[in-house]
């Protein structure tokens, strides 16, 4: 068992590197495609996104959970705006890579944490560990320092954190694992996406046959990129403790802050460095404070659990 268990611990980690390490390479993808909208290449997305779901469908040969889906009003209207909710988070990751704002698309990403905290208390009514209220507070003192020295809120990444922490709340209720979820939320775009790229193609305006062969694999291959690193995921998620995961998170924002600063050339002047060291600050708190709570839990069902028979068979002699 020890083995076995080291085993899939090994590949939790390997599918979680991928995972994540992809996620935070997208931005040198969508600027591949830098000749094409963001709306263009969001559509694009979303279009190409259903084959390559149905295609892992069909080699999971899994299609028992779509009629019930059908059957369920509320579950589809929590579909609907998680689909919503993911679009517009993906139109605003790739806009602001065309406009060389990765490092504020990075910052969406660290505080993402802080505003699952902020879901939990407000709409969850969650009761918060004192140290959880101080990396609240250092994350809410982030984003104000930030807007004083711009003289305005930082839209981008509230925006990206936002959309994302509710679509993780709603992506909860719906009880989909991640290929089902990925298929019916493709399912949903894939219409208006596709008579979007249809008007488009109308007008004169669309860049997917006239910008050269490569250009037209990268917008195909949009569904694949925005697939692999769900599977990857959830592959990771069934293999790895929560706390681990919650670490490997931070290697998607920690690389596209690299690429903005080393691949993108973009600006870091001292308050944006302030902003960000107060976020770095707040999540190795999240952090400290999480591993304690997972190491507390082990000890805890370590003490309650009986010792095996042959122990106390051992114990007896």
């Amino acid at each position: 068992m020890a083995a076995g268990g080291a085993t899939a611990s090994r590949a939790g980690l390997a599918y979680g590197f991928a995972c994540f390490g992809i996620w935070g390479l997208l931005p040198l993808y969508w600027e591949l495609m830098e000749s094409a909208t963001p709306s263009e290449v969001l559509a694009h997305r979303m279009v190409w996104s259903l084959p390559t779901a149905l295609l892992l469908l069909m080699a999971a040969r899994n299609w028992s959970w779509i009629r019930p889906l059908l059957r369920d009003p509320r579950r589809l209207a929590l579909l609907a705006t998680s689909a919503s909710l993911i679009s517009v988070n993906w139109w605003l990751f790739i806009w602001a890579i065309d406009q060389d704002r990765v490092l504020e698309a990075s910052l969406g990403y660290f505080i993402n944490p802080l505003f699952n905290i902020a879901i939990g208390v407000v709409l969850l009514k969650e009761r918060l560990r004192p140290l959880q209220w101080v990396a609240a507070a250092i994350g809410g003192t982030a984003v104000l320092v930030m807007s004083v020295a711009y003289g305005q809120i930082p839209w981008v990444s509230l925006s990206l954190s936002v959309t994302f922490a509710l679509y993780g709340l709603v992506k909860k209720r719906t009880a989909l694992d991640g290929a089902e979820g990925f298929t019916a939320d493709s399912a949903l775009q894939f219409l208006p996406a596709l008579g979007f790229l249809a008007a488009l193609t109308a007008r004169g305006d669309s860049s997917f046959t006239t910008e050269g062969t490569g250009h037209t694999l990268l917008l195909i291959s949009t569904g694949l990129a925005t697939a692999m690193p769900l599977i990857f995921f959830g592959a990771a998620a069934v293999r790895l403790p929560l706390s681990t995961l919650g670490l490997l998170q931070y290697l998607a924002p920690t690389t596209m802050f690299v690429l903005g600063l080393l691949v993108f050339h973009e600006e870091m002047p001292p308050e944006r460095w302030a902003g960000f060291l107060l976020v770095w600050s707040a999540l190795s708190l999240l952090t400290w404070d999480a591993l304690r709570q997972a190491r507390t839990r082990r000890r805890t069902v370590a003490r309650h659990t009986p010792a095996p028979a042959h122990e106390d068979a051992a114990l007896n002699d």
